[in-house]
């Protein structure tokens, strides 16, 4: 891409102040605990968006601003926020660049807000600690990463403490993560004696000033001599991995001809931008180290709106088939973006976080939601500093902005002009893996607590809110215990509503094992008009994982056309409770074979009854098991407990997967263990630790329960409030 001001694309407004070219959109995403909101904050510091620093610790940074937030220590909503950085070197030296960035949360309950804030960010930060490595949710977010096709720098923070070794953390995001990890920056000195770094592409040093703070001031030195060797082998590394995305450049190299600063950086931005590499930069948020570097790197080698991989829309056709769209970022195309992500504003009502990917977005104008064929006004536009908000007259491709004035929208939602007529492709979240019953102290409550669970819900798409037909109650269920904690708290302080908890239960999954038929027949008859359906299905277990379809396989016109969409909903209201405990059943694949109908008696209320019965009746056949949440492990722990901590692990039905001895005589024990058995994990860890060890957990996988437990489940869920 040129860095000529007169070479910029046609795409671009004229009106427009930081062209395509010149935006970046990234988010940093990392562990729990890594320092994602901390560099967040030096970043807006160092941009000159605060002029000073607020630490996580005393509650202060500027993107956790919500009150459980602070309290806390933890983020646990995505923040955005907007700042400006201009390079003194490289390519894309002296250009002011605006830089959209997105704070995500670290613990797993929150990972939703991870997985939409990566749908529409085009490139991120990956944070890793210097003394861990690569940690449990390091892995989740990295796969979100893959998921959407991110580029990527990481940054190997918490060079400061004692124990950081940054090439053995490089190397763990090879091998633990699979990606082509190469340092763009060595670090002069480790733990405490961390003092600067070595820029391999221009082989200049710089050395922090230790008498100032604020880490503003660095001296370009001389490489050190010991650090020479280690210099030349791992430069040579990175250029011989992005050599080949430039045939100059190969030919170049392979002629042993110098390449320039120039070249080398061109060559690395597109590696970078092809997922082929990550580069690597070392530092310490907290010292106000390395973040300069990171805001260089951040522009010269993450995408622009132009080089992200464009959005893909689809449209219906004539023929009732969907035609698949690229949607690139142009200034006077038609608009198109997606709304990922509400939150209930308490100054300005419900605001809408909305991203660009196409046109010129303005105050007053009327957005078409294909979903629900509802066009609706945007009566104002706004650009978020965190919980802080600024008007705004327009917004251009690109952009991340929030809307005021939409009401019936959800999260995942195109907004378009009505010629455009698209949908973009959708933001998948994981289930929910727990619930718990929810009621009000008082009766006068009730409905500002349905009001607020409602209002939650919209937010959240893994907060689920459902009502026990048999008894009455309201059940919440999330991503876990923490999850369910904040929503009580935020009902309290938010909406005003004091309300009771029930006992956290497991959402059980249900599954089959051997193909069947199944075969539904819905009879009625009244006197007059009657109803008739008839369906026959073959129910198969699908890959672990693939989820749930239903084929239409009926050859002759054994079913009408009109009376298959019926039968498939009635075959999808059946999955929702299986025959073994009543949960939802997962991985299956349903085929229906034939079935009969009557010209008079047969509607579409008799073909859906029949698909219920039928997939009843062919689950009853296939082996149906009851299958539980599986929660993958991670306990660091002073190997003086390790013996105490997996026995302990064992007790709880665990499965040792791994054990590892690290520096500073810890011991990293990994496990597969039920979630069942983890409800007050953390309380016994640190007692049997003498509060020492600390540990995550993250959603593994569902496996069949135990024949010894299954009836006593069987048994509580028929008067458990536990459904989902």
């Amino acid at each position: 891409m040129s860095s000529d001001k007169t070479q910029l694309s046609k795409l671009n407004s004229p009106k427009r102040r930081y062209p395509l070219e010149y935006t970046r959109n990234i988010g940093v995403a990392a562990h729990i605990d890594a320092g994602k909101t901390t560099t967040t904050e030096r970043i807006l510091f160092y941009t000159g968006m605060i002029h000073k620093i607020g630490e996580v610790h005393d509650g202060a940074a500027t993107t956790d601003w919500m009150e459980q937030e602070k309290e806390r220590g933890i983020t646990i909503t995505a923040a955005a926020i907007y700042a400006f950085w201009t390079s003194k070197d490289g390519n894309f030296a002296n250009i002011p660049h605006q830089i959209n960035i997105i704070d995500t949360p670290g613990h797993v309950d929150f990972t939703a807000e991870v997985e939409r804030s990566l749908r529409v960010l085009d490139g991120a930060i990956a944070a890793f600690c210097g003394v861990a490595g690569v940690q449990p949710q390091s892995e989740t977010v990295w796969r979100q990463m893959n998921k959407y096709q991110v580029p990527r720098i990481a940054f190997i923070n918490k060079m400061d403490r004692t124990g950081a070794n940054f090439l053995k953390a490089v190397d763990d995001i090879r091998t633990k993560l699979g990606g082509n990890a190469h340092p763009l920056f060595l670090p002069i000195g480790q733990g405490e004696h961390f003092k600067g770094m070595v820029d391999l592409i221009t082989k200049k040093a710089y050395l922090y000033d230790e008498n100032d703070k604020s880490g503003m001031k660095f001296d370009e030195i001389a490489i050190p001599a010991q650090m020479m060797s280690d210099v030349a082998k791992y430069r040579e590394k990175l250029l011989e991995a992005v050599a080949e995305f430039d045939d100059a450049t190969m030919e170049k190299y392979l002629g042993g001809e110098e390449i320039t600063v120039a070249e080398f950086r061109s060559v690395v931005r597109k590696a970078t931008l092809a997922l082929k590499i990550v580069g690597v930069i070392p530092g310490s948020a907290l010292k106000n180290k390395g973040v300069q570097m990171l805001l260089d790197a951040v522009v010269e080698f993450m995408p622009s709106p132009i080089d992200a991989k464009a959005a893909t829309g689809y449209r219906e056709t004539t023929t009732d088939e969907l035609e698949q769209l690229k949607i690139t970022p142009d200034d006077n195309g038609t608009v198109v973006g997606l709304a990922f992500k509400l939150w209930s504003d308490p100054f300005s009502g419900r605001l809408t976080f909305f991203r660009v990917y196409r046109g010129t977005l303005t105050k007053g104008m009327a957005l078409y939601n294909p979903r629900n064929r509802k066009t609706e006004r945007i009566s104002r536009l706004m650009v978020m500093k965190a919980n802080q908000r600024e008007d705004l007259e327009v917004a251009y491709s690109g952009d991340i902005c929030a809307l005021i004035g939409v009401k019936d929208i959800i999260t995942g939602d195109t907004l378009c002009d009505d010629e455009a007529d698209l949908i973009l492709e959708k933001t998948t979240f994981p289930e929910p893996v727990i619930s718990m019953s929810i009621e009000p102290n008082s009766k006068a409550d009730q409905e500002k607590l349905s009001f607020g669970l409602q209002r939650l819900a919209d937010e959240d798409p893994t907060f689920r809110v459902t009502s026990n037909p048999e008894t009455g109650q309201t059940i919440i269920a999330g991503m876990g215990e923490l999850h369910l904690e904040i929503i009580c708290d935020r009902l309290k302080r938010e909406f005003k509503v004091e309300s009771k908890s029930g006992k956290p239960q497991i959402a059980y999954r249900e599954s089959i094992t051997k193909r069947s038929e199944g075969e539904g027949k819905f009879i009625r008859q009244s006197g007059g008009k009657g109803q008739y359906g008839h369906v026959v299905i073959k129910l198969t277990p699908a890959e672990k994982g693939k989820g749930t379809s239903v084929e239409n396989k009926t050859v002759g016109g054994a079913i009408p056309k009109e009376f298959i969409k019926p039968a498939i909903e009635g075959i999808q209201e059946a999955a929702r409770n299986g025959v073994v405990a009543g949960y939802p059943v997962i991985d299956w694949i349903v085929e229906i074979v034939d079935g009969s109908f009557h010209e008079v008696d047969s509607n579409e209320l008799a073909f859906r009854m029949a698909g219920i019965f039928a997939f009843k009746d062919a689950m009853k056949k296939s082996g149906p098991i009851l299958l539980e949440p599986i929660m993958g492990v991670e306990v660091e722990t002073p190997a003086d407990y390790q013996g105490d901590i997996v026995g302990d692990i064992n007790r709880r039905r665990g499965q040792i997967q791994n054990m590892e001895s690290k520096d500073n005589n810890l011991c990293v024990v990994t496990a597969n263990v039920p979630l069942e058995t983890m409800f007050g994990y953390s309380t016994d860890m640190r007692s049997l630790s003498k509060g020492r060890a600390s540990y995550s957990m993250t959603p593994s996988h569902f496996d069949q329960v135990p024949a010894n437990l299954l009836e006593k489940i069987v048994e509580t869920s028929s008067r458990a409030p536990a459904r989902t």
